[in-house]
């Protein structure tokens, strides 16, 4: 199974919010490299890949499996309604891919505690 990992972040105007996002994907690809094939950033907007060229590209590549982890804070109108609603029209273009939406990062169950030992 050849198991692609996409880092879901809004975009920016901003060239350099954009490459720490993409610097972010880099890093996790290097610590996680023996569960994904790649790992690569997608925008919701303002900057490039935007989220359905990536799933496709990752499609195209061979990937039988896309996980994709929205990195927001809240859980917003874009992680609400926008990022699942393009995961489904990707569902549709592509039904033999498995497409793991995974929960935002401000849900994520060791972010608080992460949190609370930096603050202290």
């Amino acid at each position: 199974m050849r198991c692609v990992l996409l880092v879901l972040a809004h975009g920016s105007r901003r060239h350099g919010s954009n490459e720490e996002v993409r610097r972010l994907s880099g890093r996790l690809g290097e610590l996680l490299g023996e569960r994904y094939a790649r790992v690569a950033p997608a925008f919701l907007e303002l900057a490039e890949p935007p989220i359905p060229a990536a799933i496709d590209a990752a499609v195209s590549a061979g990937a039988d499996e896309v996980v994709l982890f929205p990195y927001f804070l809240a859980a917003g109108r874009h992680v609400c309604d926008d990022i699942p609603r393009l995961v489904a029209e990707a569902r549709r273009r592509h039904p033999r891919v498995r497409l793991e939406l995974r929960p935002h990062l401000g849900e994520l169950p060791g972010l608080l505690p992460l949190l609370a030992e930096y603050l202290r």
